[in-house]
């Protein structure tokens, strides 16, 4: 079975899940250029709510950010 430590704390998540929206909400709304700019933007958005939903970042944890006692 697949299973990741999760090294997010829950106030992270949640705010990781608003922040993905908001770049949604930005992106449909034309606030960015429409092209390249428009899909970097759409993929942070995505990687954002998975990290958030997953509970573990990959970044976070090269950087040496510690697992969560559950």
């Amino acid at each position: 079975m697949f299973f990741l430590k999760r090294n997010l704390p829950t106030w992270e998540r949640a705010t990781r899940v608003l922040a993905g929206a908001a770049i949604v909400a930005a992106v449909a709304s034309g606030l960015t250029p429409a092209g390249v700019v428009m899909w970097v933007a759409l993929a942070s958005a995505a990687t954002l709510v998975l990290t958030a939903f997953v509970g573990f970042c990959p970044a976070c944890a090269m950087v040496g950010r510690r697992y969560l006692d559950q």
